[in-house]
């Protein structure tokens, strides 16, 4: 019986955009949970493994022996599985139980965050720093070189948020955790890092504009997740005269537009009443039904605290910062921040005191 020959047709058979597009995200999407389920296994051993090594080393009472055994037990693992068991990998997860001491804790942020970020925010000292960074990253998506990033560049004690009193920046981010509230004490930092400018010593505005706009990549970054750019020297026109904006952004989770004004000098009272001229045109002009107010930056090359508290800048919608386009040593920058968290804190603890009764008052 002969068979019959079916003949190859020519014909070029295209895949519809819609089938490859539907595909393509169950693929990327399967990845994704086999990567978390993946990291999620790898957090609760090395958990498991810090746990039991903290056991081993609470049993015996030398000093000397929680050196001695992570050693010896680095050997012993490198020997039998390979690659990844150094002291200092035992010694993260030994740490990681210190800064984590209940697992359900941990298995939560296993979800958002790598056994990589976490490596990384285990080791900041101070619990609310480990919270902003925490709670940032899981936030904006953070890669863990943009976070290594972020932590270098001394972002927490750049954020207004951190010269608040602890109770008021644990109520924060616990808003951020469980409402993804964003406020503008968690976006906005000072100073700015402009470094990448390559700024000479002598230049003007014009010449610090053009400069952010050739490395506006940088600068965005510099500024913070979700900026967007929208123009430079945004005129606007007032009673027939011109004023021009410097830069102009938007925010997508604040859902404002964002003033920048830039000065080469040490800010001035008079900075504040031109913000506020720029902000009340854009609210009447621009803002989009559903935005909230526009907000103002003043970038100045220095800033007295004493002018901005007596303009009451802190509670309004303009923010004064600093911006550096050379950068001193990282300690100096600790030593300065940390100073300056300490005097913000203590000052509003100070008329948190005063405002309190007194007791012939209350009586």
């Amino acid at each position: 019986m002969a068979k019959a020959i079916q003949k190859k047709s020519n014909k070029v058979v295209t895949v519809s955009p819609t089938l490859f597009k539907n595909i393509t995200q169950l693929i990327e999407h399967s990845k994704r949970r086999v990567n978390a389920t993946v990291n999620a296994e790898l957090t609760r051993l090395y958990w498991n493994i810090g746990q039991a090594v903290k056991q081993n080393i609470l049993q015996n009472k030398r000093a000397d022996y929680g050196e001695q055994i992570v050693t010896a037990l680095s050997h012993k693992l490198t020997e039998l599985h390979g690659r990844g068991w150094s002291k200092q990998q035992l010694w993260n997860c030994l740490y990681t139980v210190e800064i984590f001491p209940e697992f359900k804790i941990l298995s939560t942020l296993s979800g958002e965050l790598s056994w990589s970020h976490i490596k990384e925010i285990i080791y900041l000292p101070d619990e609310l720093q480990r919270s902003f960074y925490i709670e940032m990253c899981r936030h904006e998506k953070w890669s863990v070189r943009q976070l290594r990033e972020r932590i270098d560049s001394m972002l927490y004690e750049r954020t207004a948020i951190s010269r608040k009193p602890k109770k008021l920046i644990k109520e924060e981010l616990a808003k951020l955790k469980s409402q993804q509230t964003i406020t503008p004490d968690l976006i906005f930092r000072d100073p700015y890092f402009l470094d990448f400018l390559g700024l000479a010593d002598t230049y003007s505005e014009k010449d610090m504009e053009t400069a952010i706009i050739a490395e506006l990549q940088k600068f965005i970054i510099e500024l913070g997740m979700d900026f967007a750019f929208l123009a430079r020297q945004k005129r606007i026109t007032i009673d027939n005269e011109d004023y021009y904006m410097d830069l102009l952004f938007y925010h997508r989770k604040l859902r404002r537009l964002v003033v920048i004004d830039l000065k080469l000098t040490k800010f001035r009272p008079g900075y504040k009443s031109q913000m506020e001229l720029y902000l009340n045109w854009l609210n009447k002009y621009e803002r989009a039904e559903g935005e909230e107010t526009p907000i103002g930056l003043i970038l100045c090359a220095a800033k007295s605290d004493e002018h901005i508290e007596l303009l009451t800048l802190n509670n309004g919608n303009i923010r004064v910062a600093q911006y550096l386009t050379g950068l001193p040593s990282k300690r100096i920058l600790q030593q300065k921040f940390h100073q300056a968290i300490h005097q913000a804190q203590s000052k509003v603890a100070v008329v948190s005191e005063n405002k309190k009764p007194s007791r012939t008052a209350a009586q």
